[in-house]
């Protein structure tokens, strides 16, 4: 008697194959008939899972999303509470990073998130997503910034989550070319600057 497969294995299977295929063809290299291939079902496997090529693409996004989030998790707001000097600037450092391109899966993470934010500006189903991933990261840095205490952390956060994403699109895409080491050193004088702003505010 063959073996049962497990439906949701399956439907995580067909994630990551969309998810690789992203990441090394853009959203377009990842039809349908790729991520069966990819994921080595026939294409009726894959629609049985997903409505079609955006749900699938949108499942990918959220993919990267939770993976993120995962990391995130592991530094709680309430862990900052206190801390002073290089202490705090070490965990916001730690805490901005898990969601930035610093090694190879997050890179990869951040590729698909970048490619399903800009397919959103003309493609509306993928708006409610880019939206709730930016409103989550919105919330994330809000709490972290209030918690080291600056003066005005709806302001700090916007201006952090405008250096995430300028670093992200910099550094995996042509657009700015930046090595790892530069992203870091650039992102550590960002949130050092802001830091000294919440000593002297």
């Amino acid at each position: 008697m063959p073996a049962r497969i497990d439906p949701e294995l399956r439907r995580q299977q067909v994630i990551e194959a969309a998810f690789r295929l992203v990441v090394a063809e853009g959203i377009e290299g990842a039809s349908l008939r790729k991520v069966a291939d990819e994921s080595g079902l026939n294409i009726g496997s894959v629609r049985h899972y997903f409505d079609g090529h955006h749900d699938l693409l949108n499942a990918a996004a959220e993919e990267a999303g939770a993976r993120m989030g995962d990391r995130v998790a592991a530094h709680s707001a309430e862990g900052l509470r206190g801390l002073e000097g290089e202490a705090a600037l070490d965990a916001l450092q730690a805490l901005v990073e898990a969601v930035m391109p610093v090694d190879e899966p997050r890179r990869n993470e951040a590729i698909v998130v970048v490619e399903l934010i800009m397919a959103s500006r003309t493609m509306p189903v993928f708006r409610a997503m880019s939206e709730r991933m930016a409103n989550d990261l919105a919330v994330v840095l809000r709490n972290a910034l209030d918690a080291l205490g600056l003066p005005d952390a709806d302001l700090a956060a916007a201006q952090l989550n405008a250096v995430i994403g300028g670093l992200t699109l910099d550094t995996v895409t042509p657009h700015g070319g930046l090595s790892v080491e530069r992203l870091r050193a650039i992102l550590r004088a960002h949130l050092r600057m802001l830091l000294a702003n919440a000593r002297h505010g």
